[in-house]
């Protein structure tokens, strides 16, 4: 029995003992791996990497405010209300981010006029009153925001900036019941997300920028191209002579299955239409540029790639008979 007991102690340490040996090149091995996977990402995008230099930037100017004495006394610590929107607004092309930061400024400015205006409504009702109002108010307006947000056209484009609303106007509205300083909390916040919007869109835009509108015009074109390949391809491919061999087939086999890409491309579609339509004139893309026929085409393309889809599958399933 006590040899038995020694025995597992024995394995037991043994155990603990390969582990604390073979740590340190767990760690070597887990670093090498991010850091091949960092070199990846930066390979396949290098503007991911500008896009971290960026929003360091963004951060690091807002932050000044924090750091000297004359700009902080200003703000106080609402200044950090411009640090969080630089965070949250930032985003990687100028149309996504121009989009989250009139959603947070027009939002702001008018959740934090509708909650100052609630609160001068509640106070004139008395003080056993004023709870009641502003319970029913925040009730109401919150309810109707969020029923709102279901709607697909608003859902498309101000989702964010609905949510923003609503968190400001309760924010100034409930915190209003405790502190008279409503109006000025109110100011500071809006004043706080209008400086840290400005810096995010100006660094965006004026610092190696990323256009959706641009981004959306090379995807459409490479979706077609893939099944422009892939039509190319696809003769040699399932109608060859039997003295062909396989080598090339192998090397076209990629560019035959690329055209599944294709097929749920209306995501990413969809999402650069958004962003596109908030971008200002750039390039070859004039005001008013016709965005909406960019989904006329993209439904196109993907009807087509699913008929692909159906002949592919139908000569395979008729080769292997």
């Amino acid at each position: 029995m006590a040899s038995e007991q020694n025995q597992e102690k024995f394995r037991g340490l043994k155990s603990a003992w390969s582990f604390l040996k073979g740590f340190p090149g767990g760690i070597v091995n887990a670093v090498v791996s991010v850091a091949r996977e960092a070199k990846k990402l930066g390979k396949d995008d290098s503007r991911r990497i500008v896009h971290s230099f960026k929003v360091g930037l963004a951060i690091t100017i807002v932050s000044l405010f924090y750091y000297f004495d004359f700009l902080y006394d200003g703000f106080g610590v609402s200044a950090m209300w411009a640090v969080i929107t630089v965070v949250v607004v930032f985003e990687f092309s100028v149309g996504a981010t121009i989009g989250k930061g009139v959603n947070r400024g027009i939002a702001t400015l008018v959740g934090g006029v509708l909650g100052v205006a609630v609160h001068c409504l509640a106070s004139v009702t008395g003080k056993h009153a004023e709870s009641i109002v502003l319970g029913l108010s925040v009730f109401l307006i919150s309810t109707a925001a969020t029923f709102i947000r279901f709607f697909p056209q608003l859902k498309a484009r101000y989702d964010y900036g609905l949510l923003i609303f609503i968190l400001t106007f309760c924010l100034i509205s409930v915190s209003g019941y405790r502190d008279d300083e409503v109006i000025e909390m109110a100011h500071t916040r809006l004043s706080t997300v209008a400086i840290g919007s400005c810096a995010t869109v100006l660094i965006c835009i004026f610092i190696c920028p990323v256009w959706a509108g641009e981004d959306l015009h090379n995807f459409t074109a490479d979706n077609i191209e893939t099944l422009g390949i892939f039509l190319e391809d696809f003769q040699g491919k399932y109608f060859e002579t039997t003295n062909d061999k396989s080598e090339e087939n192998e090397e076209n086999q990629d560019s035959l299955d690329g055209y599944k890409v294709v097929l749920n491309s209306k995501g990413t579609e969809d999402s650069l239409i958004n962003f596109a339509k908030w971008e200002p004139r750039h390039g070859k893309f004039k005001y008013r540029h016709p965005w909406d026929q960019y989904v006329k085409i993209g439904k196109s393309t993907r009807e087509c790639a699913y008929k692909i889809d159906a002949l592919n599958c139908y000569v395979i399933s008729e080769m292997h008979r």
